[in-house]
């Protein structure tokens, strides 16, 4: 199916995308070096990274090094010069480590008490991945700890947030990460109940502001487990929160709701979990909405700025023919890439919707849970049974490697300086 531009005049062409992408693009949060993955999606937050002499393919038993986590987790390892961090369970503790580049643990610190997950098989008590500037690492559990370490892993502050605002209601296990924007911490937790998003001041762990967030939706909609996306707005650092059928822009110092876009379910489909985060391109928001598991998904555009309910004047188009459920888009040289529940893969013109090609990893009734990223023009995929799937993309897909780890993969893959992080259901692994 085509493209639907929903908005007359509103598609823009390749060089009001690339004027504007001076005006709204991505916040860096300070200078970073190439090794540097300090948060989820990346350093650009878009899942991606450049450079050169990542690994084509490799073998579970020839890697660099391969260490024993404590226990289960989904979060992923983030990096800050000579150091990775991750979170995890120890004999029922809330957990975070770090460890060097060769695989030596540094420190262990110890919260409270785990908040069991839901669902065995693919919850976690560590499902949000940490997050730091070089200063102080930012952690959150499903118990409602939320904390900043020091880099020798003091506990600078900490807080629980289920204590303080009660239990996050959500029907599968949280999800969302921290991000740090400026000197604050900033964030969601929006779930079938008072809903809201914070930014925390990250010396203090003080709620510097509050925007309650609740719009109606149907069952479940409401549930989020989706990571706030930094941008910037006219001369403001903003962030963008999926959730309840509506993605929304506030500004970062304040909390100031700067906009609204909704449309993205007008039939009012209930059981649509938002948990894929979208990525931006240019001006342009690429927004994963529905399951595709049920075949059921579909990805809209939204260009970023305006005012109020931009409703009407800012979605660009939409696709019914294709989406994701849980692994979030990544953008890369300006194209965007999606990895479908079953492992099918899209490359997209942020513009217009129209694909540039798809191709299909090997087929397999086994989905993809974690998030796919791209460095140096390879796409590395993690399937849950722990295989790993390596391509070239660009102008054309090219199979390079089908990496079987022998355990489950949850967390998504982290790229630095030539290698790969992997987090396995047992274990941290570099391979090169």
């Amino acid at each position: 199916m085509p493209a639907i531009v929903l908005a007359t005049g509103m598609h823009s062409s390749k060089h009001s995308i690339a004027s504007a992408a001076g005006i709204l693009f991505f916040s860096t949060m300070g200078p970073l070096v190439a090794e540097d993955w300090p948060s989820w999606r990346g350093p650009a937050h878009n899942g991606s990274r450049a450079g050169e002499n990542y690994p084509p393919e490799w073998s579970a038993d020839e890697v660099l090094w391969k260490v024993e986590l404590p226990g289960k987790g989904a979060s992923s390892p983030v990096v800050w010069k000579d150091r990775v961090f991750v979170t995890a369970p120890a004999d029922g503790i809330d957990t975070a480590l770090a460890f060097d580049l060769e695989g030596k643990q540094v420190w262990k610190t110890r919260f409270g008490a785990i908040r069991k997950p839901k669902h065995m098989k693919l919850g976690t008590s560590s499902n949000a991945s940490p997050v730091t500037d070089g200063t102080g690492v930012f952690v959150y559990f499903k118990s409602g700890t939320f904390a900043a370490l020091e880099m020798d892993g003091t506990i600078r502050w900490k807080r629980n947030l289920v204590e303080e605002f009660g239990p996050q209601e959500l029907f599968w296990d949280q999800g969302s990460s921290p991000i740090i924007i400026g000197d604050l911490v900033i964030l969601p937790r929006l779930h079938a109940g008072d809903s809201w998003v914070a930014g925390f001041d990250k010396a203090t762990g003080q709620i510097r502001w509050k925007q309650e967030r609740n719009f109606e939706a149907p069952a479940e909609n409401d549930n989020g487990y989706s990571t706030p996306v930094p941008v910037r707005h006219g001369d403001r650092d903003a962030l963008l929160v999926w959730c309840s059928d509506h993605l929304t822009a506030y500004a970062a110092d304040d909390g100031e709701l700067l906009w609204t876009c909704g449309g993205f379910n007008p039939r009012a489909k209930n059981l649509w979990p938002p948990i894929a985060t979208p990525v931006v391109a240019g001006n342009i928001a690429v927004v994963p909405v529905g399951r595709d598991d049920r075949k059921q998904a579909s990805i809209h555009a939204v260009r970023l700025g305006g005012s109020g309910d931009v409703t009407g004047t800012h979605r660009l188009w939409e696709r019914s023919d294709f989406g994701v459920f849980v692994s979030s888009p990544i953008e890369y040289e300006g194209k965007v890439y999606l990895l479908r529940h079953r492992g099918e893969v899209v490359c997209l013109d942020p513009e217009t919707g129209e694909p540039f090609w798809t191709a299909q990893l090997p087929k397999s009734v086994v989905p993809y849970y974690a998030s796919p990223v791209i460095a140096g023009g390879i796409l590395y995929a993690a399937r849950e049974d722990g295989v790993v799937f390596s391509a070239r993309i660009g102008d054309a897909f090219e199979l390079l490697g089908e990496n079987d780890m022998g355990e489950q993969i949850l967390a998504t893959p982290v790229p630095i300086d030539g290698k790969l992080l992997l987090r396995t259901s047992e274990h941290l692994i570099c391979v090169k």
